[in-house]
């Protein structure tokens, strides 16, 4: 008897079921991921790791006398703000997000800013307005990320509307220092600096409420935890 294409086709209403092709990469894509997120060096990590290295450059341009590197001060600012950009791309299109890097990141990001608070109040550079709400709000989510760690919670990943708020703040402070420069241009930077300081200090406090409730979501996950594990023989 002639075998034909057709008798290697289920009949209809047959009950055989044909496994699904396993992928060859599927298991190992799974395993790698997990073993990529606990390395330290990645592409990613290094322009974090820049972004806190360069910070003293930052701090010795703005201390210079008359004014006269403000505006070069103002340029490696606004570099080192579109960094937090351009890491967190690097991380989610190369598929390189790391442990380190959820930690650095956000830790890079308050460095940056909170030095930048300081020096540019201290130079005289940033309304005492600004630099109080914005600092008062860091502060907050800094105690609660301690709080967080002492009770054993789990971390608290950035939320889209909390980096939206950190990157227009990091677009106002280079901003008002171009304003205070000797530019050409300074009045238009002192306005559009405030603009994007007040666009910035709303989201960034509106984040605030929206970590209330993850906050809460992580201490009652940590609660259940310890109760199930009390409840072992």
């Amino acid at each position: 008897m002639k075998v034909t294409d057709e008798l290697l086709v289920p009949a209809i209403g047959s009950t055989a079921v044909t496994a699904p092709r396993a992928t060859p990469n599927s298991q190992p894509r799974a395993r790698s991921r997990r073993v990529g997120e606990d390395r330290i060096l990645s592409l990613p990590n290094v322009v974090t790791t820049s972004r806190l290295v360069l910070v003293p450059l930052f701090v010795w341009l703005l201390v210079q006398p008359h004014h006269r590197d403000w505006f070069q001060a103002a340029i490696l600012l606004a570099v080192l703000g579109s960094t937090d950009w351009v890491d967190g791309q690097l991380a989610r299109r190369l598929d390189q997000v790391t442990n380190l890097g959820k930690i650095l990141d956000p830790t890079a990001d308050r460095v940056l800013l909170a030095t930048s608070v300081i020096g540019i109040l201290a130079a005289g550079a940033i309304p005492i307005p600004i630099a109080v709400i914005a600092m008062a709000r860091e502060g907050l989510v800094a105690m609660a990320a301690v709080g967080l760690a002492l009770a054993g919670a789990r971390r608290i990943d950035v939320t889209l509307i909390g980096k939206a708020g950190t990157f227009a703040l990091m677009c106002a402070f280079p901003l008002f220092l171009t304003g205070h420069s000797t530019v050409g241009w300074h009045h238009t930077a002192l306005v559009l600096a405030w603009t994007a300081a007040i666009i910035g200090l709303l989201l960034g406090w509106a984040s605030v409420f929206v970590y209330v409730p993850l906050a809460r979501g992580a201490l009652a996950e940590t609660r259940t935890s310890r109760e199930r594990d009390a409840s072992k023989p």
